[in-house]
Parts: structure tokens; C-alpha cells; sequence
């Protein structure tokens, strides 16, 4: 079931198309990478769905029925631009922020306490939001994303100001909530946080969606039959040429005992016949198969769409 489906959106600026007849749909329970370079026009979709701005054409679809303003305030948004006040006290701010998102007043600073305790920023409560590092405010948008229990939440570049642990706590609490049953949208450019948290992954490029799917599903479809081999040095050497894969790279490993063998699969050739045709020769310590990062795909599909 599709907790989210946007359908045929556009959006033009101007002369400048941002958005060109964008569908996506949101599988509920997934964790959903919408990527895309700077100016792709990932967060003025999110802002569509949000509805801070109308499309020029299509719709929002949630939960199987029009995206009403009703159900946007019932979902979780972390921005890009983060849109604290900055003279108020981090308690009393997200007290306030608990409020507007529907916590009645009186169970308001419990819930808050309890997202500070877990977040180790209880000490705050008394501090101005304004002598807050990037990453300290970031934390208080991040519980503001969350603390009325949505079960759909967009976060625009979510890790943005957050040292590696702080950035491990929040992706540990996305797989968490995930676990609940809750849906995220992720608009990132951190490759890392895609191959770790992303379940299916869409993207926009000069306007246009330029690819859409499971991630598991894209990272084979970019597979390029390639393998690494690691042996024992002593061991007979691997031929230059044979008749099932070609060399790449046949180099020393770290460990001075053993070489790192890359090669390509030949046409109609299987990993059954390469392992056998290397067990014939050498001892194998380690063997895997080289499939890409989504940053090498991403970075090839834009590409792509420069040199069109």
C-alpha cells in the first residue's frame, strides 16, 4: 500500500520549468530517498506535497484520497531552511511547537521532556535557541518532526550540522520509527545515508525524475559483472588471458601474503565458471562481486543528463 502518491506534478517559475510531470508513489512503512543536485527541484516538490505552494498541475494524493490541509498538519517536516525562533527558550519553543502540532497543553511539557531526556538535551531547557550550534538546533527540528507521533514525516537534508555521532543517534532513530510502522521521505545529498537508511530511491535531475525504484532493485540493474579476488601470493599465477573473465587490476593486497584480483565476467560467463576456473589455479581468501554505490549511479545518471 502507498501511504503518499504524487501524480503528474509541474511547476514553472518564470520561464523556468522546475518541476516536469513528477509521479511518485511512497510505499508506507519504507524509508523513501527523493535525490536529486542542487536546483533538481527536490524541495519545491516537498513544499508541493506540503502545500506551502500550489503546483501549476497534478495532484497529492495520502492515505488513497486528495491531500487535504488537515492531514499536512498531521504530517512530520523537517526543512531545508530551518525556521526556529531564535529569541525563545528551547523548552518553551517546544512546548509551543508540540501545541500547534495538536499535543494538548497540559501533556505538552511532558512530552517534551521526555523526547529532551532521550535526546540528551535537557540541560537546554533554559538556553535561547539562538546560542545553539547548527547541529543543536537541528536536533530541536528533528523533535519537532516527531513529537506529535506522525506516521509520515519528509526531511529535507536532515543531517546537515550533525558530527558523525549525532548523525548516527538520528539515523538510529529513523530505523526505529521506521520499525513502528512510520513512513520517512529523505531529501539528501549524503550517499552514505541513502545506502544505509533508503528503501526505494527517486531521481530528479533539471526538473525530470530520471529514475525510480527499489534500491536493491536499481543497484542490480547497474551491475557491471565485475569481481574481486583475493589470493595467496605463492600460488600459481593468474593467466593474462583467458577464455572466462578479463583482468582489470592484479595487484598487491595489504596483507604481503596475498594479491587483490579484479576482473570482468565475458560474455555468457558465470560466477560458477570464473570460481572454478581461478580454484584451478590459485587459493582463494575472499571473493566479492563489485556492485556500485548509489553514488557511483547517481553521479553516471547526471552525467548522463549533462551530455544529452
Amino acid at each position: 500500500m502507498n501511504i503518499l502518491e504524487v501524480k503528474n506534478i509541474s511547476k514553472t517559475y518564470g520561464k523556468k520549468k522546475v518541476l516536469n510531470q513528477i509521479s511518485l508513489a511512497v510505499p508506507q512503512g519504507k524509508i523513501y530517498g527523493l535525490l536529486g543536485p542542487n536546483g533538481a527541484g527536490k524541495t519545491t516538490l516537498i513544499r508541493i506535497i506540503n502545500q506551502i505552494i500550489a503546483s501549476d498541475e497534478g495532484e497529492v494524493w495520502f492515505k488513497g484520497s486528495p491531500m487535504t490541509r488537515n492531514q499536512v498538519e498531521k504530517l512530520g517536516y523537517l526543512p531545508e531552511e530551518r525556521g526556529l525562533y531564535t529569541k525563545m527558550k528551547v523548552g518553551e519553543h517546544l512546548i509551543y511547537m508540540a501545541q500547534l502540532r495538536g499535543i494538548k497543553s497540559l501533556n505538552a511539557p511532558k512530552v517534551v521532556k521526555n523526547y529532551m531526556r532521550e535526546f540528551d538535551i535537557l540541560d537546554w531547557w533554559n538556553m535561547k535557541v539562538e546560542q545553539l550550534s547548527k547541529g543543536m538546533q537541528q536536533k530541536l527540528q528533528f523533535i519537532i518532526a516527531i513529537m506529535h507521533s506522525p506516521d509520515f514525516v519528509i526531511l529535507d537534508e536532515p543531517f546537515s550540522g550533525f558530527d558523525p555521532v549525532n548523525a548516527e543517534f538520528i539515523k538510529n532513530k529513523i530505523l526505529e520509527l521506521k520499525e513502528q510502522g512510520v513512513t520517512f521521505m529523505l531529501s539528501t545529498h549524503r550517499m552514505d545515508s541513502v545506502e544505509e537508511l533508503c528503501d526505494h530511491v527517486t531521481l530528479i535531475h533539471k526538473a525530470n525524475k530520471v529514475l525510480d525504484g527499489e534500491k536493491h532493485k536499481i543497484k542490480s540493474q547497474f551491475k557491471t559483472n565485475k569481481y574481486e579476488i583475493i589470493y595467496s601470493h605463492t600460488s600459481r599465477p593468474v593467466e593474462s588471458e583467458t577464455p572466462v573473465f578479463q583482468i582489470i587490476s592484479n595487484v598487491k593486497n595489504d596483507n604481503p601474503d596475498w594479491m587483490t584480483l579484479t576482473v570482468s565476467l565475458k560474455p555468457g560467463r558465470t560466477v560458477n565458471e570464473l570460481l572454478h576456473y581461478l580454484l584451478d589455479m590459485t587459493e582463494i581468501h575472499a571473493f566479492r562481486e563489485l556492485i556500485p554505490g548509489m553514488n557511483e549511479i547517481f553521479i553516471s545518471l547526471v552525467k548522463d543528463v549533462e551530455n544529452e
